[in-house]
């Protein structure tokens, strides 16, 4: 059973309404807390692998640049961009020692990628780096769905203690009731009247703490929904199909599997991106300028384009290492997934027995609490009869509650083990679906 959320104002809650399990479960798959940053690192993950449309689309860039200089080189390759050189320019005197010139550059650059298969390769391991944060908010989502439930269920048992509770006390102040009018007609001892008093002490309390548990369960709710605490939710009764009870597979297609999967493959394509790294690239590139001596000045222009083609031959074994790096964290990967679909399947088979516990219990519950119910009718016909001594009541009421409480525990747990099997062997397209 999960650790009840303990609430700062479990005393003082007032305001009750009515609380559907589906209901729960959807309010919280669109406002709780985890499932919007998982959504977040979704779209994150989505932007990322954007970014690499810039392998296809060409690289534009304009640049506007003003400077004035006295450096021979620089001075003698401005008025050359500028179209202007004369014969005089070539005077040694003017080359070596020039006057301030001027020049205004406006340049428009392209780079377009042509073959680049590195990259393409890192653009297929962003793309499973997104269908891995798919499917993580996806396992999210079940997982708050599950909590959900469970949180539900317990807030279901505490209400129906708090109701056996209730009904045990009313049970007892009866019971204090006749028991003081025997003792005020000398039929009774003093001893058998305080035995009921601290019998109603004790309910009274237990009382006071099933009411604590339903506020906690309440506000625990709350905060998996992202709602405001202080309210006390009234649970409907949960139905399951019982033909689901009979799953013993695993789906392969479970959304943690499905990431771990598009973990594995968003390796591949590093791995591959890596050896990749040393075939040659291919991109073109163009240059247009216009060039002047004045500000906003176009009177010459030139232009240069071409193809490069590079390749890094050696790395200094740069390569090797990285590419040996994420075969291991590939390989520590793939480890992991079977483990986790062993423990999947470990898990599987703890549910499933304890499902099948808990249905022998109720069975065996239920014929207790019949019989316990009957008994305390006997012992009540008897003890107004004066055959039966105070504590022989007591003890029959105290053992129609204990078999009450044991019955509402296994409902909880028949119940508990359906829904992890439920979260254990959902499938992604189920979980869309919903």
């Amino acid at each position: 059973m999960l650790l009840l959320y303990m609430s700062t104002n479990a005393v003082g809650q007032t305001k009750t309404t009515d609380l559907d399990i589906e209901d729960a479960v959807k309010t919280a798959s669109l406002q709780n807390r985890s499932i919007l940053l998982a959504r977040l690192d979704e779209r994150i993950a989505r932007e990322n692998y954007g970014q690499t449309n810039a392998l296809f689309l060409p690289h534009v860039n304009i640049s506007y640049t003003a400077f004035t200089t006295n450096n021979p080189l620089n001075a003698f390759g401005s008025k050359l961009q500028q179209q202007i050189i004369a014969p005089s320019d070539f005077n040694p005197a003017t080359l070596n020692a020039p006057n301030a010139t001027s020049d205004v550059m406006t340049k428009l650059s392209v780079q377009q990628p042509i073959f680049n298969m590195d990259m393409l390769y890192q653009r297929k391991a962003m793309a499973s780096q997104a269908e891995l944060y798919h499917y993580k908010t996806e396992r999210n989502i079940e997982f708050i769905a599950w909590q959900v439930k469970q949180v539900y269920l317990q807030l279901q048992l505490a209400w129906e203690v708090n109701d056996v509770m209730q009904e045990a006390l009313n049970t007892a102040n009866a019971t204090y009731k006749a028991t003081n009018d025997r003792f005020e007609q000398g039929l009774l001892q003093k001893y058998e009247l305080l035995n009921v008093e601290v019998e109603v002490k004790n309910l009274e309390a237990r009382c006071a703490a099933s009411r604590a548990n339903v506020a906690n369960a309440s506000d625990y709710i709350s905060l998996l929904m992202n709602k405001d605490q202080g309210v006390l939710y009234r649970t409907k009764q949960v139905t399951f199909d019982e033909q689901k009870d009979s799953i013993d597979l695993l789906p392969h297609d479970r959304a943690d599997f499905r990431a771990m999967e598009a973990a594995v493959s968003s390796y591949n394509y590093m791995i591959s991106s890596s050896r990749a790294g040393c075939c040659p690239r291919i991109n073109a590139f163009g240059d247009y300028q216009l060039h002047d001596k004045g500000l906003f000045g176009f009177s010459a222009n030139s232009y240069l384009a071409g193809i490069q083609l590079s390749w890094d031959i050696f790395n200094g074994s740069q390569t090797v290492h990285k590419t040996n790096v994420l075969l291991l964290e590939r390989n520590k990967l793939v480890q992991q997934l079977e483990d986790t679909k062993a423990q999947g399947l470990t898990e599987l088979s703890k549910a499933a027995l304890e499902l099948t516990v808990a249905s022998y219990k109720i069975r065996q519950q239920t014929e207790a609490v019949t019989q316990a119910e009957e008994a305390l009718r006997i012992v009540q016909n008897r003890y107004e009869q004066g055959l039966v001594t105070t504590t022989d009541m007591l003890l029959s009421q105290t053992q129609l509650s204990q078999q009450k409480l044991a019955y509402a525990q296994a409902v909880y747990d028949r119940n508990s083990a359906r829904i992890y099997l439920q979260f254990l062997t959902i499938n992604h397209l189920q979980s869309e679906k919903k």
